[in-house]
């Protein structure tokens, strides 16, 4: 034990080899010897209820046996939530139902629930399919698509040469629809990756079986938009995926209402219902089979240790019954056998799932423990009903007191471990359970008002906010203006200033004003179930120093019976050779009693439990305090990397910027009308995704004034040359803007006075754009982008942590230096594309550092995936976020310093659970084994073991929990933030 603790040293060392290591990119897939298997196709995510499992080894060996199965990518078991998590290519050799009876051929009930991250079981996309020409290619496109395994429906329009194709995610991708066209020699583009699908889980009333599901299919099957339909009787549940688009929920219970004559009553099925109901049933479990154990188990307790001081009652039960055997001995047998056998079977059962697996947890140090106790005292009663002078002492108070204690050590452990997950369950509750339905004529006036429950919200239904109400979906205002407290979802306690056209999020808090709000993402695509959805999936994922304890968890339960076994040998013959003096025997016993208690105490005092919970407990609550704050990490590999963090690379714009950069100065250099260039740059630029680009073209609309929104001129040859610039072709001329790299490379000449503005540009902080018409600098545009508050801050506080910070940008080397130099950065990467981003993190991370990126945009994506933490603030794109291992969702950098103080805050806590869980073994074992016993005379009863080793798990638990109370460091409470505005 004490090599275990030893091994705890390297959790304190920076490089420790696999222990630590952080994967960048997915393992490849691992296969069985000799099993080929084809992994053409999309993978696919399944989740499964697995009952049965009670410590850390026992998810070791779900996740084992997963992995064995041909074509698993990968596999992670949460044995806090009894989930397992698998990722595969599906074959001949592999699918869900396969995996389900593996999980249970290893000794545990499995059932397949809906997944809840990929939870549309049909899916759409749009293709676009140059070439068809009349009717017979549509036929022909229509059948190719058809004969696809896992295709549900086509629709092809010649007059658009479209293609909508309905298809189950799980067997197929939209590549193989391209692909398939482009084999039959069309020409293929996606138009969408189908994102317009939505599913909802619906509770019928008087759902049967046959006739009566066969009605609601029929009804439904007749709404436009309803894609598939699954009915389950025994849930009474009816799922339904459908086209947000064209109908909702609303008219689902309308349609089962109507159906037929059987008084159908549908509702929205309470969300999370099924994973609290089987948490509470295993409270209740836990708490019932503990109080008949104490039943039982009080009386034994009394007449082995207190009666036995009460002469009367003492006299009692010392009556012989038959030879040596007294009524004391037969009651406590009686009554210790149902504890045994009927209270304590569930470790009979655990016991036989882990021994038929090949391997040994918690339960079989229980067992073993007790079933030693309990037959060792039936064989002392047996022998002294049949002998006339044998005078025994039985153990009975041991194995039924025991079983007791340990039950109620699971029943506190389990309620503790349900407060883990307390972050998911407040999100959950976020969102109001009523909203007011506005309909509206077709001038936007109000024609009636009713309330609804919110979960029955569509898709652009007009929702009414009154002042003091919560938001009740995702949508745009369409009418009024208000602040909205945003802070249950991004953690900012001030107020948002919301007007017509602001996007606002379902279950937030309108301060005041009232609102009209057009619902544009509900249900499962709303902000808040993504959230939640993201929370649920890190908390699955493991943190490489779980490895730690699951190698230990391996040879622990063997271990501890060899020691279990030497323990009781050694004091045994000890006793038997006079190893001792007799003194030490107490007056109830004799050496091979002494001896077998010993052995009993070592093996139900170690436990292997308290090593399982100690990091998944901490890094469940960990992410779940983060996403209080704002700060969305993805998964204890994120968490356990982010506190070794030494250096972070921050991008400008979007992230040291407000990302909202403007106009400030415009140079001509050559005669030109003003709003001729701009329209020339315009048409240009309105091509581009580009901030800077986004910020001329907003600048020109200016400058035309009398035009709302303006048509620019065509530009034709248009190409975007990453982190440079732009150029296309407009009325004949050629246009090029972007930096001074970009026109020189073009090897176009910039007069002495384009290189002095540049220059007075950059020291004033600005980024310097440059216009070339003809191949001649026409015009210069000096761009600002505001620093975001409390940069300067941000920069000093990382410094003071130890933690270096750069700057890499794609702008200028005046502008990033000058920017750097005001903010406090001294080391500046400039003019950097998006893979020499990505290069230099491999390159700090090759020196030793371990490399944090702070990025918003598509660029970023390579150097957030290379790094060994990716940071993307949240209002930065998709891509960046997809590739980001944590998620800043107030887009405010003090997130990057509460992100790696809560890391290290996690961590710590993991680490003192592991010298807790490893520090106690070390201590109990030998202190179980009598250590102390020859020069202390102190002994650990079989029952005070067990109760050590309950509490051990539980304190854990409640040491993880304390992480609930963290608050951000005080220097961020203290920082003086400013709200920049930009016109």
């Amino acid at each position: 034990m004490a090599t275990m603790f030893l091994k705890l040293t390297c959790l304190r060392r920076e490089n420790c080899g696999d222990l630590l290591a952080r994967p960048h990119y997915p393992s490849m897939p691992k296969y069985a010897k000799g099993v080929a298997v084809d992994v053409k196709g999309t993978e696919v995510k399944a989740m499964f209820s697995v009952a049965g499992m009670t410590c850390s080894a026992c998810a070791g060996s779900v996740e084992k046996a997963i992995k064995r199965l041909p074509g698993i990518l990968e596999a992670a078991v949460d044995v806090l939530n009894n989930r397992a998590q698998v990722l595969f290519y599906p074959s001949s050799l592999v699918n869900e139902e396969t995996i389900r009876e593996t999980i249970e051929d290893a000794g545990f009930q499995a059932t397949l629930i809906e997944d809840e991250i990929n939870e549309r079981s049909s899916q759409v996309c749009r293709i676009q399919i140059n070439g068809i020409k009349c009717t017979s290619c549509c036929c022909t496109a229509e059948i190719v698509l058809q004969a696809i395994h896992g295709v549900q429906r086509i629709q092809v329009a010649l007059e658009t040469e479209e293609a909508e194709v309905y298809y189950d995610p799980k067997i197929l991708n939209y590549n193989h629809l391209l692909e398939a066209m482009e084999d039959i020699g069309f020409r293929t583009m996606l138009v969408s990756a189908g994102e317009d699908v939505s599913k909802i889980d619906l509770k019928v009333d008087g759902l049967g079986a046959g006739h009566s599901m066969q009605i609601i299919e029929n009804s439904l099957q007749t709404l436009p938009g309803v894609q598939v339909i699954e009915i389950d009787p025994e849930l009474d549940k009816v799922s339904i995926s459908y086209k947000p688009s064209m109908t909702g929920p609303r008219k689902f219970i309308k349609a089962i209402e109507s159906a037929g004559s059987e008084n159908f009553k549908a509702l929205v099925y309470p969300q999370g219902e099924e994973k609290e109901s089987h948490r509470q049933d295993e409270i209740k479990q836990y708490r019932s089979t503990f109080l008949w154990s104490l039943v039982f188990t009080i009386p034994v307790f009394l007449i082995s240790m207190v009666f036995m001081y009460i002469p009367i009652i003492n006299c009692q039960l010392d009556t012989k019954v038959v030879n040596m055997l007294n009524v004391g001995e037969v009651l406590k047998w009686m009554l210790s056998t149902p504890v045994q056998f009927i209270t304590g079977r569930r470790f009979y059962t655990g016991s036989y799932k882990a021994l038929r697996r090949g391997s040994a947890n918690m339960d079989v140090l229980i067992a073993l423990g007790t079933n030693a106790a309990y037959f060792y005292s039936a064989y002392s009663v047996l022998r002294a009903a049949g002998s006339p002078d044998f005078e025994g002492t039985d153990f009975f108070e041991t194995s039924s007191m025991l079983i007791s204690i340990i039950l109620l050590g699971k029943y506190l452990e389990v309620m503790a471990k349900g407060r883990t997950s307390e972050a998911i369950a407040k999100l959950m509750d976020l969102g109001p359970e009523t909203a007011i339905l506005l309909t509206l004529d077709d001038y936007g006036n109000i024609l009636s008002e009713e309330e609804i429950d919110s979960r029955l919200v569509q898709k652009n239904d007009v929702i009414k906010i009154l002042p003091g109400a919560k938001v009740a979906s995702d949508g745009l205002i369409i009418w009024g203006a208000s602040h909205v407290n945003e802070s249950m979802i991004t953690g900012e306690a001030i107020p948002v200033k919301k007007g017509v056209g602001d996007p606002v999020i379902g279950g937030t808090l309108n301060e005041n004003g009232v609102l009209h709000v057009k619902a544009t993402r509900v249900g499962s695509d709303s902000a808040l179930s993504q959230i939640v959805r993201l929370i649920e999936s890190a908390q699955l994922a493991k943190a490489p120093v779980q490895k730690f304890a699951d190698t230990i968890s391996k040879y622990f339960v063997p271990l501890v019976i060899i020691l279990s076994f030497s323990t009781w040998l050694t004091w045994f013959l000890a006793g038997v050779f006079h190893g001792y003096p007799k003194s030490w025997i107490p007056h109830s016993m004799d050496s091979f009693q002494l001896a077998l208690q010993f052995g009993i105490s070592v093996m139900v005092i170690a436990c292997p439990c308290a090593l399982g919970l100690a990091t998944p407990t901490a890094v469940m609550v960990g992410t779940g305090v983060g996403a209080s704050q704002g700060v969305l990490i993805k998964g204890g590999q994120a968490l356990e990397s982010a506190h070794k963090v030494n250096c972070v690379i921050f991008d400008k714009t979007g992230t040291l910027t407000i990302g909202k950069p403007v106009v400030v100065k415009t140079t001509l250099l050559k005669s030109m009308v003003l709003q001729d260039f701009y329209e020339l740059i315009a048409a240009t630029e309105v091509n581009s995704e580009h901030p800077l680009a986004k910020a001329i073209v907003e600048y020109a609309k200016k400058i035309r004034e009398d035009e709302e929104d303006p048509v620019w001129p065509e530009a034709r040859a248009f190409e975007s040359i990453t982190g440079y610039g732009v150029k296309a072709t407009v009325r004949n001329k050629e246009i090029i803007i972007g930096n001074k790299s970009l026109i020189l490379d073009q090897n176009i000449a910039i007069p002495v006075d384009g290189e002095l503005m540049l220059a007075e540009t950059e020291t004033m902080a600005q980024t310097g754009i440059l216009v070339s018409i003809d191949r001649e600098v026409t015009g210069i545009l000096a761009i600002s982008d505001p620093l975001k508050p409390s940069v300067r801050e941000v920069i000093s506080i990382l410094k003071s942590m130890k933690v270096r910070s750069i700057m890499v940008t794609g702008d200028n080397w005046g502008t990033a230096n000058s920017i750097a130099k005001e903010i406090g950065i001294e080391t500046v990467i400039a003019e950097a594309k998006p893979e020499e981003k990505a290069e230099k993190v491999k390159e700090l991370q090759a020196t030793g550092f371990t490399v944090a990126m702070v990025g918003d945009g598509v660029n970023d994506s390579p150097a957030l995936a290379a790094a060994d933490v990716g940071m993307a603030i949240g209002a930065g794109t998709d891509i960046a976020i997809e590739a980001a291992d944590i998620v800043l969702m107030k887009s405010n950098l003090e997130d990057v310093i509460t992100a790696i103080d809560l890391s290290r805050k996690t961590f710590s806590r993991i680490r003192l659970n592991y010298i807790w869980a490893l520090g106690y073994n070390v201590i109990g074992i030998p202190v179980a084994a009598g250590a102390l016993f020859p020069g202390t005379g102190l002994r650990l009863p079989p029952w005070a073991a067990g109760a050590a080793m309950a509490a051990s798990s539980v304190s854990v638990v409640l040491c993880s929990l304390l992480l609930k109370n963290y608050r951000r460091p005080k220097k961020l409470e203290n920082l003086n933030i400013h709200v920049i505005k930009i016109e």
